[in-house]
């Protein structure tokens, strides 16, 4: 049951007679599991992959480009909550992307967007440092994205090899 759900994760427009193939599982139960797990929230939507500076590159359009931003967040805790209302929280601003509970010297590692770095710096300044409990953060620009969920956003090698010819 989890390679349909990996299969999805990796193809979001794989059919459902394509994962039966692969998996071996009748189609109609593949259909069954994948309406179930829509239906429980289990499988959440799907979405593009889309290689942002490369789009940018090769469009140069007079939109402004995408900032992406980590920033470390140090709280302190509630009791009987944790970290997770201050965390809920900041999950609900519409330029950040994900809040993760981390380990080491910081609690939180938000990512998220904006259009300069002024939008960034503006967030962190107004929204963020102002919420109770946020004691500092840390602010990571990202320059070059090589990797994203699993996605390699790499120029293909060139083919060296001497062409054969028949």
């Amino acid at each position: 049951m989890r390679e349909i759900l990996e299969i999805l994760a990796r193809d979001g427009h794989a059919t459902p007679e394509r994962i039966a193939t692969m998996t071996d599982i009748p189609e109609q139960t593949v259909r069954e599991l994948i309406s179930e797990w829509q239906a429980a929230g289990i499988i959440v939507r799907y979405k593009a992959v889309v290689d942002w500076d490369r789009f940018n590159h090769a469009n140069r359009s007079d939109l402004p480009e995408t900032i992406t931003a980590f920033i470390d967040v140090s709280l302190t805790p509630a009791r009987g909550v944790g970290f997770d209302d201050v965390a809920e929280r900041i999950s609900r601003f519409p330029e950040v992307l994900s809040v993760y509970l981390v380990s080491g010297s910081q609690d939180l590692r938000c990512t998220l967007t904006g259009t300069s770095l002024r939008d960034i710096s503006e967030f962190v300044s107004q929204k963020l440092s102002t919420i109770d409990r946020v004691r500092s953060t840390a602010t990571h620009f990202v320059l070059k994205t090589y990797k994203r969920d699993g996605d390699a956003f790499l120029e293909p090698e060139p083919d060296h090899r001497l062409p054969v010819v028949p």
